[in-house]
Formats: structure tokens, sequence, C-alpha cells
């Protein structure tokens, strides 16, 4: 299995990710995931839109649910031709719960927990730990990859500014 050589710790520690690494520039991968009810969902579902793909571990951290936070509120003061969606190897159900208990109604939650699929074609799945990784990646109307972090350290947030940047440009 192929691995992605970006350097990323959790808590310090080195973790590998699998997967291939996706850069600027790319075609975006499709990808198949799971909505928030068990509906199976693709990149195509979003196609024509600016695609803000906010990568997390689990809902039920503090840094996971201050970043979906975060997401919420900059999609908020956009327009609708933008979608921030929101994805971990979470179950659904949990995502759901976070969602409705926070009262985020601009996050669209995707669950990678059934084939990691997402993980393995954007590179962000922790081999250790069966998690995502934490990062964003910004893709195009055209479904080309306009933007790509991964955290280097995942007990951290991303880098919301640089986002936001790349976000008004293709807006």
């Amino acid at each position: 299995m192929e691995k992605n050589s970006s350097k990323v710790t959790f808590k310090g520690n080195p973790v590998t990710l699998l997967g291939k690494a996706v850069k600027v520039g790319d075609k975006a991968p499709a990808f198949s995931v799971i909505d928030s009810g068990l509906s199976p969902r693709s990149l195509s579902d979003y196609a024509g839109k600016v695609k803000v793909i906010a990568v997390y571990p689990s809902i039920d951290t503090g840094v996971c649910a201050a970043q979906n936070r975060k997401f919420n509120e900059i999609a908020s003061g956009l327009s609708g031709e933008v979608v921030v969606l929101s994805v971990s190897c979470d179950l659904p159900f949990a995502q759901s719960r976070f969602c409705a208990a926070e009262g985020l109604k601009r996050v669209i939650t995707l669950s990678d927990h059934k084939e990691v699929d997402f993980g393995l074609k954007y590179g962000f799945l922790i081999e250790e730990l069966r998690l995502l990784a934490r990062g964003t990646v910004i893709i195009d109307r055209n479904d080309v990859v306009r933007y790509v972090e991964y955290v280097p350290e995942i007990a951290q947030e991303p880098d919301y500014e640089a986002a936001l940047q790349v976000i008004r440009q293709l807006v």
C-alpha cells in the first residue's frame, strides 16, 4: 500500500499516512463516503461547486469539534456556490448528533468509516489508528485541487486563514 510522505505527528509521535497525497493542480480523485442518512455520496454529487473538505480524526475531540464549528462559521459567510464537506471515520450518527447539538447547518458531514476510500485516495488514512489525519483540501468547480494542508501535528487546528484566502479567490 502506498504511503503519503507528509510528516505528521499525533501528540508528538510520528504516524504513517496511507494513500496517495494529493497536490495542488491534481485532478481531484473520485471517492465514495456515506452521508448522515447512510446514503452513498461521492465527489460528483457536488459538481459545479467549490468544495472545501475539512478532514479530521474524530468529532468527539475538542480540536475536531472546534474545526467543525469554525468551518461552519466560514461557510455561513459564503454563497451557496461553496460546500463544506466534513469528512472523518466517525459513524454518521455521531457526526449528526454533534451537528444537531451544536446547531451546525452549513457543514455536510460525510463518513469514511466503511471503506476509507477518501482517506486512501487523498492520503489522509493514519495506519496506526485507522482514523483520518487532520487537514483541508479545496477543490474548484472543475474538480482541480487548489489547496491542500496536511496539518503537521494532528492535535492542532488547520490554517483557516490560508484556506479562506483560496476560497475567496475561487468564488
